[in-house]
């Protein structure tokens, strides 16, 4: 494996053939009281139905651009793994004008309108609720992809040195992303509780790839700015948290 240059996508699909039943994104939404765990087999399926979406629905291609507008999200993770295992580059924050597609939640809608591509849009309701009625103009996320198939195979191999993710301003390669999580993460195996945004990279290496690339997992908390310090330390125990990024 270690002669093998990895994506992120490639690495999710390691751990599923190693440990599938280890958590690895547990998502606390500090503003709704939602928690949802997923261990390494149920991401993964949840990665390989929004793949098949991405690519067979929509019709996304390798090096085609997805505008990503989604806050630090257990369904973000989703589609950033699913971006990367078709191949197509996930633009954090990009212009939706400029890219070929665009992701977004119910607070970027008009924003991402500008898209003259497929454009789908994330309720971000608990357990993955679809929106009470459906955004005009965009494919609801929540509707369609329980029917996907949870099995995915690209039409085309993923490069692992093409361009995977546009964050901060720079282009990072699948190949970079899992190096520069590497080499970066905490400590192997760790347990990181993170209240970091997805809008930089410090952000997403805590709240998914370092996690992903180590074999750790990852405690996301959004609107951890609600809990108070006393809330903190029970979440840190109960949760087994060897470390934190807020």
């Amino acid at each position: 494996m270690n002669d093998v240059v990895l994506t992120p996508g490639r690495v999710l699909d390691e751990a599923l053939r190693g440990d599938p039943g280890r958590p690895l994104v547990t998502f606390y939404d500090d503003a709704t009281g939602e928690r949802v765990e997923l261990s390494v087999a149920t991401l993964s399926n949840w990665v390989a139905k929004t793949a098949n979406l991405l690519q067979g629905d929509l019709g996304a291609e390798p090096g085609d651009r997805v505008a990503v507008l989604l806050p630090a999200h257990w369904q973000t993770a989703v589609w950033l793994l699913a971006c990367s295992s078709v191949g197509v580059v996930a633009d954090i924050g990009g212009d939706p004008a400029r890219a070929d597609l665009v992701v977004t939640g119910p607070d970027t809608l008009d924003a991402a309108r500008a898209c003259s591509g497929e454009r789908v849009a994330l309720a971000l309701r608990p357990l993955g609720g679809r929106f009470p009625q459906p955004p005009e103009g965009f494919t609801d996320y929540a509707v369609e992809v329980p029917g996907q198939g949870d099995r995915f195979a690209p039409f085309v191999p993923v490069d692992p040195h093409e361009v995977a993710l546009v964050v901060d301003g720079d282009e990072l390669t699948g190949a970079e992303v899992v190096e520069k999580a590497r080499a970066e993460a905490a400590a192997p195996g760790a347990r990181l509780l993170s209240g970091l945004g997805y809008g930089t990279w410090q952000g997403l290496a805590a709240g998914l790839y370092a996690p992903l690339a180590t074999g750790g997992s990852v405690v996301l908390c959004r609107h951890l700015d609600r809990l108070d310090d006393e809330g903190l330390a029970r979440r840190v125990e109960s949760e087994r948290v060897t470390a934190t990024v807020r």
